[in-house]
């Protein structure tokens, strides 16, 4: 057996909960293996709406085993506050979710640290989700982090302490006022109470090496899914650097972030939105700074599951998403959110881009420094409601050319179409 990917395929927030929490019943195991709480996948149904952050989105399924894999980094307070908001809504959470001991804690230290190098940068900032990710990710690479095993290990203060002094040393030496700051409304003190009090839940959690784990249900023969976090854009090498996450966010991440060989590998279905979004700064090139931007974001609802930020909004980008399409391998195309452009006369998709003077349909190196001005191609919209469609033959015939056309630049075909936020509004092609 081989074990299914589903990601993202452009600047993350592509519906991916949604899809997954779809999938989630086809498949025996569900697992994250990048990224942290930076991610929100959003879930809505029974109109009920759930974010998660860390646990992985088949656990609405009460037969899906969901593993936290290595590659994934906790912070122990969010995560419990999101097993607690699942069990006031009576989801079992501790019957089937799995934690790998070789993922990495954020400490409450790292959020700090992620404030102070978001606070020097000035004019260049980021836009980080002050989670303390990149902190973590840079402890991780430098051999210092402490990770889920450590914390039943004897040694785990001591080391916390160790580690916590050599940030705190950092931060004193950029003159940052962290005695004032605020996580999560709490000053560092008052947060580093609740972070451990957080970590005794942990305590109690089923721990595993997921290596061995994920290897040994793929030999006998259970389907797994894993769920990407952010979107392909964000990737730390291939995305629009520095503008990016700081994981693998493409298909190549599986195998570090599940322990799994490349060969293990079977089908990898992306996700999209109909048009494009972006959440903090960097390059944006269909960017729509004006009324149409506005009218998507607020009928398409877009800000940061997360951070509640707005999302900058403009067309699908046809160009970044064939790009993203061949990072990954994908064999298969979810596009979501298509009934935010119900309305639209006109709907519009990036074709090519223009650089220095050519036409072109790459990224090139230059797109995370200089802007580059696409290329539209037009399409009529079905100015129509779609969102009680059940079936693919009832789609408008306006959708179904921009459909068609989307399928033939990708050489990938739709499988599925989001026509609403529910778990039901979903149309099989």
């Amino acid at each position: 057996m081989r074990a299914d990917i589903l990601l993202g395929l452009q600047w993350g927030d592509e519906g991916k909960g949604k899809v997954v929490d779809v999938l989630a019943q086809h498949y025996q195991i569900v697992t994250r293996f990048q990224g942290g709480p930076n991610a929100g996948h959003t879930i809505e149904f029974d109109n009920k709406k759930f974010i998660l952050h860390t646990i992985p989105s088949g656990i609405f399924n009460p037969d899906t085993i969901n593993v936290i894999g290595n590659g994934v980094i906790i912070d122990p307070y969010i995560l419990q506050n999101e097993i607690q908001n699942l069990k006031q809504n009576n989801v079992t959470v501790e019957n089937n979710l799995l934690i790998s001991r070789k993922a990495h804690l954020i400490l409450p230290t790292h959020r700090l640290l992620d404030a102070v190098y978001e606070n020097s940068k000035g004019n260049a900032k980021i836009g980080s989700t002050l989670k303390g990710i990149g902190p973590t990710y840079t402890d991780k690479t430098a051999r210092l982090g402490l990770r889920i095993g450590n914390i039943e290990q004897n040694t785990f203060y001591q080391h916390y302490r160790d580690l916590k002094e050599k940030h705190l040393h950092i931060v004193k030496a950029h003159q940052f006022d962290y005695l004032n700051y605020k996580i999560e409304g709490m000053n560092l003190e008052e947060y580093e109470e609740k972070w451990f009090s957080s970590v005794d839940t942990l305590k109690s959690l089923r721990k595993i090496d997921s290596e061995y784990y994920i290897n040994q249900c793929l030999d006998a023969n259970k389907s797994v899914l894993a769920e990407g976090a952010q979107g392909t854009m964000l990737d730390i090498d291939f995305g629009t650097y520095p503008y990016v996450t700081s994981s693998n966010t493409v298909t190549a991440g599986v195998c570090t972030g599940l322990g799994i060989a490349p060969s293990r590998v079977g089908e990898v279905f992306g996700v999209f939105k109909a048009y494009t979004t972006r959440v903090g700064s960097g390059p944006f090139p269909s960017e729509l700074d004006d009324e149409t931007g506005q009218k998507l974001r607020e009928y398409g609802r877009e800000y940061g599951s997360t951070t509640g930020r707005p999302r900058r909004c403009g067309w699908l980008d046809i160009v970044s998403l064939k790009y993203a399409i061949m990072l990954n391998g994908v064999t298969r195309l979810f596009m979501t959110k298509t009934d935010v452009l119900n309305t639209f006369q006109t709907i519009k998709s990036g074709i090519k881009y223009l650089h220095r003077g050519d036409a072109i349909e790459f990224v090139p190196f230059e797109s995370s420094y200089e802007r580059l001005e696409p290329v539209y191609k037009d399409f009529e919209g079905w100015q129509s409601d779609i969102s009680l469609i059940k079936k693919a033959n009832e789609l408008p015939v306006q959708l179904n050319h921009y459909i068609d056309f989307i399928e033939k630049e990708t050489s990938v075909k739709i499988d599925m179409v989001s026509v609403g936020a529910d778990r039901n509004q979903i149309i099989k092609l």
